[in-house]
């Protein structure tokens, strides 16, 4: 018998943000990333949420404080993200506005 391991979808950003990150962080307030690990990289997915008619995955290795930084902008009424081409162009990331490229911590793709 197989686990189920699905990751739950939400509508939007803003519900993530609300119903799965807040409650992440208050339960653990030392986690700095997702999978509260303090290093490493991951290819697991922590959840998706819908963004311009598309369904983005959130990898779990994605710092915290960066979620936070694109919920604040969403908040004051402006759209955080950009999307751009991953290097071989066979698909598409998003990317914080005013965010450096290198070393972004934030990991949502397509």
């Amino acid at each position: 018998m197989s686990e189920n391991n699905s990751k739950q979808t939400f509508s939007d950003f803003n519900e993530f943000y609300t119903k799965g990150v807040e409650p992440l962080k208050k339960a653990n307030p030392s986690f700095i990333r997702l999978d509260g690990k303090l290093k490493g990289n991951t290819r697991v997915v922590f959840g998706y949420f819908m963004y311009q008619n598309k369904k983005w995955k959130v990898n779990a290795d994605t710092h915290i404080d960066r979620i936070k930084i694109a919920f604040d902008q969403l908040a004051k009424g402006n759209d955080p993200f950009v999307i751009k081409a991953l290097r071989d162009n066979r698909g598409e990331y998003l990317a914080i506005k005013g965010q450096p490229v290198r070393d972004s911590k934030f990991y949502v793709f397509a």
